[in-house]
């Protein structure tokens, strides 16, 4: 007797089409978090202060990647919809008021990180050495944040068009320069000098600016549409009342997260130099390898979006649900993996007996929390924000993380004081909290909705 299940053809093309999505934006993502993760990996070999006090100052892009995964995800509602329509005006016009918005947010922070890094540093450690190297790096990453707000927009604009090669090939090739920059600055290569966690900084604004070369480059060969700048910066009313509408809350979401992510960081580094070491290795560990299951959310998020910009929303219904079944599968084999090469992660970093005792754990707990990340990542910033349902997602982020996570975070570890392991676990339990309440408000499809409109 025969045991299995078929496939059908419409089965199989909404997974070949999901996944020419996904690969090459998973690609794309770890591209795009190795720029900042060879930055950590490399150190390892320089030091363990040095690594962790770049960890730490990274926090602070962590912040920015919270915000344009907020304004991009805006980008991303609305021009998948109106990609549907072949729309192109109004997915100009949604460009146009994402990189303005980008602009005036990541002047502040470049600003602050160029002019008072040592003050910046101060939030996340009191260690003097720490503080003091983090800072000689964010003082030249600083002025790297502002190329993003240009690059960040376009690259998410033309996945939403289906143009996700081309993002790739951009991001590869920052990536390998930033790659190939920081082995010449930190181990002295061609005749340049060590410079260490300064060279670092240098390799990796380089190729940020080189990114934003290449995104102009392709903008002005004009391959779907002639940038309009008059379209792009001129004055929409509905249009920018419909990005503040469905933007506003996802950016309010990805920001509380990210900020809820970096303050577990905060409760670490105020523990010891072995907790942070190994809590700087772990997140990026967990983060390259669970980078595919975020790529599945935007994938998902981009075919509904095109789906349901056509009008066809029981096909979308099936696109979801099917994207779940694929989630799930991607997750537990990411937490595999994990376990898989904890071997390779003890050496490949030179840390203290005590920080290799930690990672250990950390490793094991994060093969377990991907899982339900995945799913919840795929559900509220994919499937929900598709048909234009961001404010979900804001409310239950906001209270299982702050309500929650976070306050339970400070107390076992500065009132209960603790072991360092205990209160990583019990920071590790938000994804889990949520589960029920995410799926619930999946099944009841409120979150299925058109909201294209002609562009005024």
């Amino acid at each position: 007797m025969k045991i299995g299940f078929k496939i059908s053809k419409e089965q199989k093309k909404f997974y070949r089409a999901l996944f020419a999505l996904v690969i090459p934006i998973t690609i794309q993502n770890f591209i795009s978090s190795a720029v900042n993760s060879a930055d950590v990996l490399m150190l390892g070999y320089v030091g363990q202060s040095e690594l962790a006090a770049v960890s730490l100052a990274n926090q602070f892009q962590f912040l920015l990647w919270g915000f344009f995964f907020g304004v991009t995800s805006g980008v991303t509602i609305l021009a998948s919809q109106y990609w549907g329509k072949r729309d192109t005006n109004s997915i100009q016009a949604v460009m146009g008021i994402a990189i303005k918005i980008s602009v005036v947010v990541t002047a502040i922070l470049s600003t602050c990180a160029i002019l008072f890094p040592s003050q910046l540093m101060t939030i996340y450690t009191d260690d003097e050495v720490l503080r003091q190297i983090g800072a000689s790096y964010l003082r030249i990453i600083g002025i790297s944040y502002l190329l993003l707000s240009f690059s960040q927009v376009y690259l998410c604009a033309i996945r939403s068009m289906e143009r996700v090669k081309l993002s790739t090939t951009i991001s590869s090739i920052a990536l390998g320069l930033n790659v190939a920059l920081n082995a010449v600055f930190i181990f002295g290569l061609l005749g340049m000098p060590k410079l260490g966690v300064i060279g670092v900084g240098i390799a990796t604004l380089i190729a940020r600016v080189v990114e934003v070369s290449l995104c102009i480059a392709d903008a002005a060969k004009a391959k779907i549409f002639k940038i309009d700048f008059k379209l792009m910066f001129g004055h929409h009313k509905l249009l920018f009342k419909d990005f503040v509408k469905y933007a506003t809350p996802a950016l309010a979401n990805d920001f509380l997260w990210t900020l809820a992510f970096s303050t577990y960081s905060i409760i670490m580094g105020h523990m010891n130099a072995d907790v942070v070491a190994a809590s700087s290795v772990a997140s990026t560990v967990r983060g390259l390898c669970s980078i595919a299951c975020f790529a599945m959310a935007g994938g998902a998020s981009v075919l509904l979006g095109i789906k349901i910009g056509e009008g066809k929303m029981e096909e979308a219904k099936e696109y979801a649900t099917r994207s779940c079944h694929a989630t799930l599968g991607l997750g537990v084999l990411t937490g595999l993996i994990i376990l898989a090469v904890r071997p390779i992660v003890f050496m490949s970093f030179t840390l203290s007996e005590q920080a290799y005792d930690y990672l250990d754990i950390m490793l094991i707990i994060s093969s377990y929390y991907v899982i339900g990340q995945a799913m919840n990542t795929l559900l509220i910033a994919g499937i929900f924000r598709a048909g234009g349902d961001s404010r979900f997602g804001l409310i239950c982020d906001t209270i299982t993380m702050w309500v929650v996570a976070v306050p339970l975070g400070f107390l076992s570890a500065f009132v209960l004081k603790l072991p360092p392991m205990v209160v990583y676990f019990i920071l590790c339990l938000d994804e889990f909290w949520k589960i029920p309440v995410v799926y619930k408000h999946y099944r009841s499809f409120k979150w299925l909705k058109n909201i294209t409109r002609e562009l005024e």
